[in-house]
């Protein structure tokens, strides 16, 4: 019989530590299929962000070094500056990110280092109980936002990938939903795009994935996929924002 689907070898064979519902499996299997097409497997080194994501510790089948929250891209800057040879990528969320960590990308972007970053929006802060995010919608209610993010006193959500996309140096931004199939064959496309512009030495490249917290939204898991579709792709679309030719 013909084998026509396997788990990628750059995922390790264990049990998902994730909650029910929740998209970050879904991310990790793109990346992780995106790596094998490549052949990067062996010679990847993925810096991985604090919160949910640092979950993936246990999913992924490579070499790994762990960031203090918000560093990782410094720390990935290093990592590649030392060992240019190597595929080198970070994994983070949106508090890790666009809070504590916005400095830290913004300037990694604006030197153009040429790694690459998987930035994974879910408009809360998953891991320690669903406090609001730099990314939380206006009127999104959370535990710190009972009566909704209001942007008299909390601003106004973050767009990375256009704040990004602004700066001269990076090589490839974009975004992409993961809420439906159509939208992560599209993502799918998009990571190995990315991949594919630091083996091409062209630079930093981007890729923001809009993703769901069925446990801290207070949702069934397929609400939350209808959530992203009518609520947060309109105020973050999706598309390529920079594409370096």
């Amino acid at each position: 019989m013909q084998k026509i689907y396997a788990k990628p070898e750059s995922l390790n064979k264990v049990s998902s530590p994730y909650c029910p519902g929740c998209l970050h499996g879904v991310a990790q299997k793109l990346m992780a299929q995106a790596l094998d097409s490549l052949g990067l497997r062996e010679k990847s080194i993925i810096v991985m962000g604090v919160g949910c994501v640092s979950l993936g510790r246990t999913y992924f089948n490579m070499d790994m070094v762990p960031a203090a929250h918000g560093r990782a891209p410094a720390v990935a800057t290093g990592v590649k500056r030392i060992r240019p040879d190597r595929f080198v990528f970070t994994y983070q969320g949106d508090g890790d990110l666009a809070a504590i960590g916005t400095s830290e990308i913004i300037h990694c972007a604006n030197r153009g280092e040429n790694i690459t970053t998987l930035f994974i929006n879910n408009a809360t802060y998953g891991m320690t109980g669903g406090q609001m995010a730099p990314t939380t919608l206006v009127g999104q209610t959370s535990t710190t936002t009972p009566a909704g993010r209001d942007p008299k006193t909390t601003g106004y959500p973050l767009k990375m990938a256009e704040i990004i996309a602004t700066l001269e140096a990076p090589a490839y931004v974009a975004r992409f939903a993961l809420n439906s199939p159509a939208n992560i064959l599209k993502a799918a496309k998009g990571i190995e795009t990315a991949f594919r512009m630091q083996v091409e030495n062209k630079g930093f490249s981007f890729v923001e994935l809009l993703s769901n917290c069925p446990t801290n939204w207070h949702m069934k898991p397929l609400d939350a996929l209808a959530t992203i579709e009518k609520n947060m792709i309109p105020y973050y679309p999706l598309g390529e924002f920079k594409v370096r030719k």
